[in-house]
């Protein structure tokens, strides 16, 4: 195994180690890089290429994020559901009333008020089990 001079410099004046190595870098011609892409297939070219360089050693990455949806059914529901409302624009007018005290409170506002949480509540839901979360948890 063959030193390495900056890491041993950085050992022995007593630094701390690195959390995670820099980045590599490596130019290819244009017809290089098209090569890998067409040969990985679709797979992420840095995990291609250390698939190719390391065999069944390669150690899989951390990912630090990604597109949180686990159900694009019921994300597509729910912002259909929106689409089709005229739900902020229903908000935005009882605010209002409300706001200049012209909101009448009978028997049919208060059902109407009550049908407009439920179906927000039934959108939250959607919204929570699209992003993999269990909808009769807590705020």
């Amino acid at each position: 195994m063959t030193s390495h001079p900056r890491r041993d410099f950085r050992r022995a004046a007593g630094a701390t180690p690195l959390k995670a190595p820099p980045p590599f870098s490596l130019r290819l011609t244009a017809a290089e890089r098209a090569r890998l892409e067409d040969d990985s297939a679709g797979k992420a070219l840095g995990a291609y290429i250390r698939e190719r360089l390391f065999g069944g050693d390669v150690a899989p990455r951390k990912r630090l994020g990604g597109f949180p949806v686990k159900d694009h059914e019921a994300l597509g529901r729910v912002l259909g559901a929106l689409g089709q409302s005229r739900l902020s624009s229903n908000l935005n007018q009882l605010a209002k009333a409300v706001n200049t005290g012209s909101l009448p409170v009978t028997p049919e506002t208060e059902a109407e008020l009550k049908e407009a949480c439920g179906a927000v509540s039934a959108m939250r839901d959607e919204l929570l089990r699209a992003l993999g979360k269990s909808p009769g948890g807590g705020p």
